[in-house]
């Protein structure tokens, strides 16, 4: 795999907290996304590590969902940096609507913070020494950026381009929007550009970046065949991250928990039609067949 540029480190992250991206100039950096709250304290100390000493003068976001955003407020404490977000979720952070941030529709949770800036699509900014475009990028979240250096070919794609796939698209699953249209024209600005490089939210850097998008594509079309395995895709995506913070759920309690989750329950009545009992005994088999949970006696536990 070729090298990314030198002003750009990537901390890559599990899949409870995003990757955070630190873009490095002369004696001072900037920091792409934050991780989930639970992982705040880890974020700084790995960020200062990072730093050696070096300023940090601001956070900036790619979207607004409590993985990528979770470490805001710590962080800011930590480094007195500023925080610029996407213009789409301004709103609704200086607001704290916990709707919108869709920490109340999926039962997580974030330390409020306030932007001191907004960016918009089309935005032209330096960072790391680094000339980056800020393109939009609906679908997972209808407000999430992307940003682009077009001298080296880097991608910072958030969650709207993994290496096997992207993120969940909400709009749809809730019945709120076009997510897998929208998820579409993004891919479709992606494959226009000379991409070379694309960090994800999740997981690490790659330059294989057809296949990327050959396999975010087969995926759009199995969704847009069968809306019950989107919504399964979103049930199960989403219970693993919960787990990852909770680490553990009472069996019994799962059919409870899954009917009182706003983003499970509407999911559910969407397209699935499953008695809570009944989502809950695929939901576990589904997880421990993929191995990221298992049984452990009354008790589903994170693998």
């Amino acid at each position: 795999m070729s090298r990314l540029p030198a002003p750009i480190h990537v901390l890559e992250r599990g899949w409870l907290s995003s990757n955070n991206i630190l873009l490095f100039e002369g004696d001072s950096a900037v920091l792409v996304d934050t991780g989930y709250v639970s992982h705040a304290d880890q974020t700084v100390a790995l960020v200062r590590s990072a730093l050696d000493g070096c300023p940090l003068t601001d956070i900036v976001n790619t979207h607004s969902h409590s993985d990528h955003i979770g470490g805001n407020a710590a962080v800011q404490r930590a480094f007195g940096c500023r925080i610029t977000v996407p213009a789409g979720m301004h709103d609704a952070v200086q607001q704290w609507d916990e709707n919108a941030l869709l920490l109340s529709v999926a039962k997580q949770t974030g330390e409020r913070f306030t932007a001191d800036a907004k960016i918009h699509p089309g935005f032209e900014r330096d960072m790391g020494g680094m000339h980056w475009q800020a393109l939009a990028a609906p679908g997972h979240d209808m407000d999430a950026l992307m940003f682009f250096n077009r001298e080296h070919g880097v991608l910072i794609s958030g969650d709207a381009l993994w290496r096997e796939g992207f993120g969940i698209l909400f709009a749809d699953v809730l019945g709120t929007g076009d997510g897998i249209g929208e998820a579409r024209r993004t891919l479709d600005v992606i494959a226009r550009l000379p991409v070379r490089h694309v960090i994800p939210g999740h997981g690490a850097p790659f330059v294989e970046v057809d296949e990327a998008l050959a396999a975010a594509y087969a995926r759009l079309r199995a969704f847009e065949e069968d809306g019950s395995r989107m919504a399964r895709n979103a049930i199960r995506g989403c219970v693993t991250f919960s787990l990852l913070d909770m680490r553990r759920i009472a069996l019994a309690d799962l059919p409870g928990w899954l009917d009182s989750t706003p983003l499970f329950r509407i999911a559910n009545e969407r397209f699935l039609n499953e008695t809570p009992e009944r989502l809950a005994d695929w939901l576990v088999d589904s997880l421990v067949k993929a191995g990221v949970a298992k049984r452990e006696g009354d008790w589903l536990v994170a693998a």
